[in-house]
């Protein structure tokens, strides 16, 4: 197939992909760790939860949730019932749902999806970055 659209700039490039690896992993909670991409509208939370780990406590937020988990598997608590999730599954909470995790003896990879972006993992994420620059300019 012959393409007619010409290459993406450099500069065209960097405004619109992240490599998520490049981005600093942030601690959400112990054995919880994730590398953050935001936009406007929405986030991404690439997330790796290690084996028996607890990755949340029980908590809620307005930003809507989409889980889908990449590999292992985890117990899930939605409004106090257990819900075992494994690769391939997608859990979807609204806004403002109970929830939190218990990681199983496999761990779990996971991409939480939030919309609209979460403001506190955003402060984490800036503050993280932060600490990078004033690090690399010592």
């Amino acid at each position: 197939m012959e393409r007619k659209e010409p290459y993406a700039s450099q500069e065209e490039f960097k405004k619109r992909v992240v490599r998520y690896l490049d981005v600093p992993s942030i601690e959400l909670a112990p054995g919880s760790n994730s590398h953050l991409v935001s936009a406007e509208k929405i986030m991404l939370s690439i997330v790796t939860l290690s084996p028996n780990s607890q990755s949340s406590a029980s908590h809620h937020h307005e930003e809507e949730q989409v889980t889908i988990v990449i590999d292992g598997e985890f117990d899930e608590i939605v409004e106090g019932k257990f819900y075992h999730l494994e690769k391939g599954d997608v859990l979807i909470l609204s806004s403002n749902t109970e929830h939190g995790a218990f990681i199983c003896d496999r761990g779990c990879q996971a991409i939480d999806i939030f919309s609209p972006p979460r403001e506190v993992l955003v402060a984490k994420l800036e503050k993280v970055l932060r600490e990078k620059k004033e690090t690399e300019t010592k």
